[in-house]
């Protein structure tokens, strides 16, 4: 930052109500009021000077702006204000981060003894370095996909232990643990402290989160705090944080500032918190609402299942109310009758074709036996067999001694041919000789 030095009067007398040392004593000593006068007299001494630095905050209020401008080489910074007069002759894109210079007029306000830089012009220098190197490694991780909604973990429904980071007794601490219980009182929480600005501000939290990532009884881890200018956030921007933020395999808040506060960690966390207190109601579900959910899912399903049970009860009274059900015995009357007929049709027509049946048995018998061979031999005849079993059709074919057997209506004979004799029956009928028998076995056949 341009240093400049007051204007100096040369020979200019000190104003009459000005305070000098010799005239304050421990027995006479001079007021605030005079004393704030005596400095404001010699501030407004000064003129404007041109400075060069990079906006690190700029915030507007009732139309004006108040932020403060940041030395480009040093941690050296300085509080300024515009008044709106002012502003709408300034640039309308001017936001933090910006490389600028602005014509500057110390100036000193006596009711409160504050001291600032009211500004008369500012232009445009260039990008601040800062904001130059954040976009740089914006673009590098989302590049790398750190960004992408995909890789972004869910929150547990309700977590049983919530590990959070932030500073020691710090205003994100008590909103985090204050809403949280509110909503849930029974929750967890296991708090790790760490620095949340300057150079304590990454290694801390890089330890911090090391830890409660390893513990296995952390589901979600919260890292916040409560707001502030860019300057005091660049550690939440911070390339190791963020890349560790992206390896960890907890879930992630990311807590930081107000909604117009966007470090990096905003980019690669599982999930963006505008503020602590959003983040206590992002990671515990409020009992209240879980409670009347439940009461509305018990209430829809009682009403279900009445609805239900009515529309069954109503079936059941009108199947009830069925002729069939109400005088079942009617039905089982009228289905009597109907089979008694049937079952009297029924064996009448089983007697009838019983008894014609018989009666083609008995017929189909009748014509079977009057072309039985047993037929011939009921009148007399027997059958003469050679002893291999064929019949006797020529008396040629039984010379003398030929042994016989012969087939009567009741048994069979053996029989011994003594050849043919004279007196035969007409030509084709075997003939048997009439004389008595050479054995006792052997007898006459009778006709043949």
């Amino acid at each position: 930052m341009t240093s400049f030095q007051p204007e100096t009067v040369t020979g200019e007398a000190p104003p009459a109500d000005s305070v000098h040392p010799r005239d304050s004593r421990t027995d006479a000593p001079t007021s605030v009021s005079r004393l704030n006068d005596t400095i404001r007299g010699f501030i407004e001494r000064w003129g404007s000077v041109w400075v060069e630095g990079e906006i690190t905050s700029f915030n507007r209020r009732g139309g004006n702006v108040f932020g403060r401008l940041k030395d480009l080489g040093t941690e050296s910074t300085v509080a300024f204000r515009i008044w709106s007069s002012t502003l709408n002759r300034l640039p309308r894109d001017l936001k933090v981060g910006d490389h600028v210079v602005a014509c500057v007029k110390a100036d000193y306000f006596p009711r409160t003894g504050d001291f600032s830089f009211a500004v008369s012009a500012m232009r445009h220098v260039g990008l601040g370095e800062q904001l130059e190197r954040l976009e740089r490694l914006r673009m590098q991780l989302r590049s790398e996909g750190l960004f992408d909604p995909v890789r972004k973990k869910k929150l547990p429904f309700l977590p049983h232990c919530i590990g959070l980071i932030t500073g020691e007794n710090s205003d994100a601490e008590k909103d985090v643990h204050r809403n949280a219980e509110l909503r849930w009182p029974r929750v967890n929480f296991r708090t790790t402290y760490a620095a949340v600005q300057g150079d304590r501000c990454v290694p801390e939290t890089l330890a911090a989160l090391r830890v409660l990532d390893a513990d296995p009884e952390v589901d979600v881890i919260i890292i916040a705090r409560g707001g502030g200018d860019p300057q005091t956030l660049l550690g939440f921007s911070d390339e190791r944080l963020v890349r560790a933020v992206a390896a960890a395999s907890t879930p992630i808040v990311s807590a930081i500032g107000h909604e117009n506060d966007r470090p990096l960690l905003d980019e690669v966390a599982d999930v963006r918190a505008s503020t602590p207190t959003d983040a206590a109601k992002r990671v515990v579900p409020d009992v209240a609402e879980q409670r009347a959910m439940v009461a509305q899912l018990r209430a829809r399903l009682t009403g279900r299942l009445t609805q239900r049970v009515l529309h069954d009860i109503a079936q059941l009274e009108q199947i009830r109310s069925r002729p069939s059900l109400r005088t079942p015995h009617t039905m089982l009357t009228s289905r009597a009758q109907e089979l008694w007929m049937l079952s009297h049709r029924g064996r009448d027509i089983v007697d009838r074709r019983l008894e014609s049946e018989s009666r083609r048995t008995r017929e189909l018998g009748a014509g079977l036996r009057a072309l039985s061979p047993l037929a011939t031999l009921a009148r007399g005849y027997a059958i003469a067999q050679l002893p291999d079993g064929s019949v006797l059709r020529d008396a040629a074919h039984a010379p003398a001694g030929t042994a016989l057997r012969l087939t009567l209506e009741e048994g069979t004979l053996a029989a011994r041919s003594d050849g043919a004799t004279p007196d035969v029956v007409p030509h084709g009928t075997s003939a048997i000789s009439r004389k008595a028998p050479a054995t006792d076995a052997e007898a006459p056949a009778g006709r043949a």
